[in-house]
């Protein structure tokens, strides 16, 4: 996992998150929440942690921290590792779209 994150690409992983996730998610400091969350400041947040969201309590009683390895997982398949997340989306199966976006969440959500 973290060599393949690793070799992510973060231009690539914006042009999925602007395919995938931007309809419900923003990424910029101070940005609104949309159906889901603003994730500015994602890594090394708690689950269920972004201030002024309103998350399943599946959500808030995750408690793993955002990280490479975390998004890892959940991005592949959000509601089988988080059971009773209101997140609709399906997730992501192809290793090098994972990779890619996490590279740009990492730097698109930095605080």
């Amino acid at each position: 996992m973290a060599e393949a994150v690793a070799k992510g690409n973060p231009e690539k992983g914006k042009k999925v998150f602007v395919q995938k996730c931007a309809q419900c998610h923003t990424v910029e400091a101070g940005g609104k929440h949309k159906t889901g969350p603003n994730l500015n400041g994602l890594f090394g947040r708690k689950t269920g942690q972004a201030s002024g969201f309103s998350y399943t309590d599946a959500n808030k009683n995750k408690g793993i921290t955002w990280a490479e390895d975390t998004l890892w997982v959940y991005l592949e398949n959000p509601k089988k590792y988080i059971p009773g997340t209101k997140m609709v989306f399906a997730g992501l199966k192809k290793k090098g779209e994972r990779a890619d976006l996490i590279s740009y969440l990492k730097q698109s959500t930095a605080s």
